[in-house]
């Protein structure tokens, strides 16, 4: 049977690697994608916790996290395309100011 101890490992691994990913990377989609990949880890706890003790108030939380993961990724795809229409780049490091 599958436990909270595996929720929460599967969760620490994919959050390990989402974090990893924003500290390695330099493309802002690549970044983009692990901070994604560390709210999933962030949900999949929750919804293990919410399992456990048979309560919905972390179904509540790990949809609202949903909202707020999609809120992030289209406001971030916008500044990262409009960022490339001007710089012609998304690499982080060429990315000094937000200045025309």
């Amino acid at each position: 049977m599958i436990g909270l101890g595996h929720y929460l490992g599967l969760s620490a691994i994919l959050f390990t690697l989402g974090a990893v990913g924003v500290v390695v990377r330099r493309n802002a989609l690549v970044i983009l994608m692990s901070v994604e990949l560390m709210l999933n880890a962030a949900n999949l706890a929750l919804l293990g916790f919410a399992r456990q003790f048979n309560d919905a108030t972390g179904h509540g939380l790990a949809v609202f996290v949903m909202t707020v993961a999609a809120a992030e990724a289209a406001v971030g795809l916008a500044l990262v395309l409009n960022v490339f229409r001007r710089r012609g780049t998304v690499k982080v490091d060429e990315m000094r100011t937000l200045r025309g």
